[in-house]
């Protein structure tokens, strides 16, 4: 039997259709006015009125981002860091959350206890800084790597999407001898990949952006020093030139610039590789997160 459409099917496809292009060009128009803002000569962006288009186009505010070269080290740093902490975080947090999805595991109840009540409680900043300080990690490249190796909610996703593969899987390959790590490695994972992507992301993402624990921990270690960070210094430097540019030896340039037109130039330039990344992870980032939801 064909259902025949009625104005009432039409007219909810239609406010579905405004209300999806809206949110897009909500969450589009953001983006695209730093864009253009970026691209926008630094001293007509004080005049404002910049939307969709830059309106004096310039290379200018990317020149001074790029001005230091400091940025191309820690630009490699933290791409090493992203890699190294995205790689051993799958890792782990499969290894933990096979464990948390065992029914054979008898303490796997008390240990997902544990895990979520740290969701609630936290020691907070000044324990935790001097944890790190008390085990050596200040101004180590592992102070990166070791602190987050672990997200207790990526756990409870990926533990969640295990929990709802086919036990005859398991059984079957531990009856042909494989072992846990074989197991989890060999057959788990690759049957799991929409949740591995969707972990990998959330792990690259987080520490592509971050840059707190490099102003805590390795603050005084330039060789140490991460993309973000270095960014930072970048803008509060041109903030800095702005106020009292006759104080700094490049005057002219300091004449030229604009923190706004900075910032937006900075923007961009964390947010593009994450960008140019995502749309080969959509499809599984979106059935991950969905099948572990409804798994919950």
């Amino acid at each position: 039997m064909i259902h025949r459409r009625t104005w009432g099917d039409r007219l909810f496809d239609a406010a579905n259709y405004i209300g999806l292009t809206m949110l897009g060009i909500a969450t589009l128009f953001p983006f695209l006015n730093m864009l253009a803002v970026s691209l926008n000569h630094p001293l007509d962006t004080l005049r404002g009125g910049i939307y969709l288009w830059p309106r004096e186009f310039t290379w200018t505010n990317y020149y001074y981002t790029f001005g230091d070269e400091r940025l191309y080290g820690a630009t490699m740093r933290s791409v090493i860091r992203t890699v190294l902490a995205t790689a051993l975080g799958i890792a782990v947090t499969a290894m933990i959350a096979y464990a948390l999805s065992r029914r054979e595991f008898i303490f796997r109840k008390s240990f997902n206890f544990l895990f979520v009540l740290t969701l609630y409680l936290n020691a907070g900043l000044i324990p935790v800084y001097l944890l790190i300080k008390e085990i050596g990690l200040m101004n180590n490249f592992a102070v990166y790597i070791l602190p987050g190796l672990v997200a207790v909610f990526n756990v409870m996703i990926m533990r969640s999407y295990f929990q709802q593969l086919p036990e005859g899987v398991v059984e079957s390959a531990k009856i042909d001898g494989a072992n846990d790590y074989q197991v989890l490695f060999r057959i788990i994972m690759p049957m799991s990949m929409p949740v591995v992507a969707t972990i990998m992301l959330f792990i690259a993402v987080g520490n592509w952006n971050s840059w707190f624990d490099n102003y805590l921990y390795a603050s005084r270690s330039d060789h140490l020093s991460l993309l973000q960070f270095e960014l930072q210094k970048v803008l509060m430097q041109s903030i800095a030139e702005v106020i009292s540019p006759h104080d700094h030896p490049d005057a002219a340039r300091a004449l030229n610039q604009s923190p706004e037109s900075i910032r937006a130039a900075m923007t961009i330039v964390v947010t593009l590789p994450i960008l140019l990344i995502y749309p080969f992870l959509q499809k599984y980032f979106v059935k991950g997160i969905t099948i572990a939801a409804m798994k919950e």
